[in-house]
């Protein structure tokens, strides 16, 4: 008997279909999917027109949605990290699952960019300071942890982890997270404010 089993792609389709996320495959006429970290000579065409720097900070003058520009962003690109992240704000700007003008929620955008590149671990980063955001620390925690295993040693990662592990109140994990981004000399003061306000904050033994 001859089993058949569908790639693991075509199944990873399938699932975000059916969640109502559409598809990452190719369409007739479209313009991508293009891996945003190798296709920088496709990004023009499209920053251009979709995503300048007044489409991601909402400060353009226009008469269509942000939505739907960054949301052209990501169907060509979907793991675009700027645009992703820039979803995410709009999702909350406009205190929203789904940005007007775009065709899918914040959520389906994040987990069409990890089923298009899964070892992306910048789009983890970005799914985990989603879920931070809306105080989920625990899924927070999930995906950070997730994007470390791809990434390694990375400030931002480590940074973004103990502020997670914070709002858990894992105090320990959040303080041995700090103490590996500020090695790796991430610049921003918050989680260590953060750790000595709470009383655990422990300088690492000369």
């Amino acid at each position: 008997m001859t089993v058949c089993l569908l790639p693991v792609l075509a199944l990873a389709q399938g699932n975000l279909d059916a969640m109502g996320c559409g598809t990452v495959q190719k369409q007739p006429g479209g313009y991508g999917p293009y891996d945003y970290r190798v296709a920088k000579d496709k990004l023009p065409l499209v920053e251009r027109y979709h995503f300048d720097v007044g489409v991601e900070t909402f400060t353009k003058q226009k008469t269509g949605p942000y939505g739907g520009d960054i949301g052209y962003t990501l169907g060509a690109f979907p793991n675009h990290h700027r645009a992703l992240m820039a979803m995410v704000n709009l999702g909350i700007k406009e205190r929203t699952n789904q940005p007007l003008g775009a065709k899918y929620t914040v959520a389906c955008f994040l987990q069409r960019a990890e089923t298009y590149q899964p070892e992306d671990g910048m789009v983890k980063v970005i799914y985990g300071l989603y879920h931070l955001k809306h105080g989920r620390p625990g899924e927070a925690v999930k995906k950070l942890e997730e994007a470390r295993k791809i990434a390694g040693d990375d400030a931002n990662v480590h940074y973004n982890l103990g502020l997670a592990y914070m709002d858990l109140k894992q105090h320990d994990k959040a303080l041995e997270s700090a103490h590996a981004a500020y090695a790796l000399g991430f610049p921003l003061p918050g989680l260590k404010d953060r750790l000595r306000r709470a009383g655990a904050w422990r300088d690492l033994p000369q």
